[in-house]
């Protein structure tokens, strides 16, 4: 569809506003609202355009990330991908706010570089810089 002109926002589910929040505004994104609607939902925006609606109904008890961390691999999105222009300042300021590198870097073939890490609730994301 030619109509399609960017993806819009990413939902994940998190089992606590407060600590997502926390997390991601490390991370640059900026609180807009919430918790608004049925689910209820929170809205985070990186100044980049980047938007995380935080589904705020996760059950309570043992984090699993059931697509990325069981034997069985199930459908449906497993990460998040954050493009960045300097994947060593990336390194540096994920080093100074004590978050840990999961996975990476990892150069793949073309050229691009990436790393991973956790939220809180073990979703993933991928930092990820382009070839040059």
């Amino acid at each position: 569809m030619k109509e399609i002109t960017r993806i819009n926002h990413v939902g994940l589910r998190v089992s606590s506003l407060e600590v997502a929040r926390d997390f991601y505004s490390q991370l640059g994104f900026e609180f807009i609202v919430g918790p608004i609607g049925p689910e209820p939902v929170a809205i985070m925006e990186h100044p980049s355009g980047v938007n995380i609606n935080f589904i705020l109904n996760a059950s309570e008890g043992e984090k699993l990330n059931v697509l990325m961390d069981v034997p069985e691999k199930h459908t449906g999105y497993t990460h998040i991908a954050l493009e960045i222009s300097d994947l060593d300042a990336v390194q540096e300021q994920l080093d100074g706010l004590g978050i840990p590198i999961t996975e990476g870097p990892i150069t793949i073939s073309g050229g691009a570089t990436l790393i991973f890490i956790r939220d809180p609730d073990d979703n993933v994301i991928e930092f990820h810089k382009p070839a040059a």
